[in-house]
């Protein structure tokens, strides 16, 4: 581990056992987002992860900057995941942004004074991007006209500039999408009621919607024909920091557990010397180490050809195992684990959303079977037992 990566996830870990975990339900309680403690994250160097140093940048690679989410997870899922998005739109901007953005927004980006967020999925669509109607309109005179709506909008009415996947056109296919930044204060750009999220109150999410939103071509930051391209590598990065945010999760559920075993008496003894208590959290356990390891294995792979691929294996598993996490140290401290106090009810919750999100699960199903069958066709045949009375030909006709 380089002296840099140390730092910075010492600096995450730090944020989030002084800042998140005694806060959280002071923020889930208010229904607003933290501002000063995104502030703070900003000041530690976490909102600036990948971009370049001249933007004032950490400049980390993603598979070292995807690691500071694990230690995020540790004080909650859902602020984790809301810095990672973040992030993820601070590198595309500097990144892939003109120089006329980058000069307006990055330092602003990088350093958490302005927040960013992304805006793909539509109310109608979910999670088949295909199925766009937001349209852009370009004018001729260097500005774009958009129109449309988006669902699941992250820091809606917080964040100050929405990265925003759009079509130009009303030709099916992709090859029209187009990735830009609206800026929060443009005309024409409003949102919908906030969703009733009770595990996670203080992060706005509702629908943005964009009347005849003019912006300028200078927030262009994936061009026409690189907008879904772009964009399923953003769902990449975003599923991989899910995982990792997941094990900060499993990690917290996973010491809740013990310090109450530890002490807790019964049948003579305390909870942790039982079998039965060590059985369960010892599962908890391999599947916590399992997924640290698959994680930081997909993060190795993004921008790879296996990236996608790898991404949905993590997607599917880490999640998964942190539902079970919650769930078997909820189920570990009996009755006492329904108390809001003890923090499993909220994590069991937060489990089960970032099941959702970014992708559910299903769809990470979806991926890896493709490939499978994809490997499936690269293989010499095994012989098939035939069915009564089949014959040659007609097994060629199917």
């Amino acid at each position: 581990m380089s002296d840099k990566l140390d730092a910075i996830l010492t600096a995450a870990r730090a944020h989030a056992t002084d800042v998140i975990a005694p806060n959280v339900d002071a923020w889930n309680a208010a229904k607003a987002w933290p501002r000063d403690a995104s502030d703070k994250a900003g000041a530690a160097g976490l909102t600036g992860l990948y971009a370049s140093p001249e933007w004032g940048g950490q400049g980390l690679p993603l598979s070292e900057g995807i690691q500071v989410y694990e230690q995020l997870g540790l004080g909650d899922g859902a602020y984790a995941f809301t810095i990672s998005m973040h992030n993820i739109c601070t590198f595309a901007g500097c990144g892939y942004g003109t120089d006329a953005f980058k000069k307006k927004w990055a330092h602003d980006l990088t350093s958490g004074r302005k927040l960013a967020n992304f805006a793909l999925t539509e109310p109608q669509s979910g999670s088949d991007p295909m199925k766009m109607y937001t349209r852009a309109t370009i004018n001729g005179d260097g500005t774009w006209t958009v129109s449309g709506a988006k669902a699941w909008v992250s820091l809606a009415t917080e964040a100050d500039i929405y990265f925003t996947v759009v079509k130009t056109s009303d030709a099916p296919g992709h090859k029209d999408m187009a990735m830009i930044a609206i800026p929060a204060d443009a005309p024409g750009i409003s949102f919908g009621p906030l969703y009733d999220t009770p595990s996670y109150n203080f992060l706005p999410m509702s629908e943005m919607y964009l009347d005849k939103v003019v912006v300028s071509e200078d927030n262009i930051i994936l061009p026409i024909g690189q907008g879904l391209q772009g964009s399923l590598m953003a769902i990449d990065i975003a599923r991989v920091s899910i995982a990792s945010g997941c094990c900060g999760l499993m990690q917290a559920a996973l010491d809740t557990a013990l310090s109450y075993s530890k002490n807790r008496k019964m049948f003579g003894g305390k909870n942790l010397d039982l079998d039965g208590i060590q059985w369960m959290l010892g599962e908890v356990a391999t599947d916590l180490e399992a997924s640290k390891l698959l994680y930081r294995k997909a993060a190795e792979a993004l921008g790879t050809p296996e990236g996608p691929l790898m991404a949905a294996h993590a997607k599917r598993f880490v999640p998964d195992a942190a539902v079970k996490a919650a769930n078997t140290c909820t189920q570990v401290l009996g009755g006492m684990g329904l108390l809001q106090p003890y923090g499993l009810d909220r994590l069991s919750r937060l489990a089960q959303m970032l099941r959702i999100v970014d992708g559910t699960t299903e769809v990470s199903r979806v991926v890896i079977g493709r490939a499978l069958q994809k490997r499936a066709a690269s293989l010499p045949d095994l012989p098939v037992p035939r069915g009564f009375g089949e014959t040659e030909e007609a097994i060629a006709a199917e």
